[in-house]
């Protein structure tokens, strides 16, 4: 869950964020505007399309904080698109850290950010092309 960590003056609330088999670790800091840094490049270095940019600023605009944040991420694993998904849901988190406000929860869990979404591929299985493609079937 999310945590309150000092480090050198500076407090900080971390959050970890997941989707498919991506993973994020978010930290942010109240700064002047919103800045978010992944993998330490800029969000619309890092996102190439407008939708994925969107997707990470989700949990900002639902929460409806009065205050801005440096977000500093760190995310592996899976594709781009998931990546971005998992950033939103750790910067949820981290949110929830900051904010103890009840009604800042209410709003981001009512958006689905707080929950982790567990579809992911399913697995391929012996005997089958694919998870659920079988080869075609001929009576004669």
């Amino acid at each position: 869950m999310p945590t309150k960590t000092e480090t050198k003056n500076e407090k900080f609330n971390k959050g970890i964020g997941r989707r498919k088999t991506s993973t994020a670790s978010v930290r942010i800091v109240p700064a002047t505007k919103n800045v978010i840094t992944i993998n330490g490049k800029d969000s619309s270095e890092y996102f190439p399309t407008d939708e994925m940019r969107g997707i990470v600023f989700e949990a900002f605009t639902a929460a409806k904080l009065p205050t801005n944040f440096a977000v500093s991420v760190k995310v592996s694993g899976g594709g781009i698109h998931s990546q971005s998904e998992a950033v939103r849901h750790g910067i949820a988190r981290a949110l929830i850290g900051y904010d103890t406000a009840p009604a800042t929860r209410v709003k981001l869990k009512k958006e689905g950010f707080l929950k982790r979404d567990p579809r992911a591929k399913e697995r391929r299985k012996f005997g089958l092309k694919k998870a659920r493609k079988a080869a075609q079937w001929a009576k004669r």
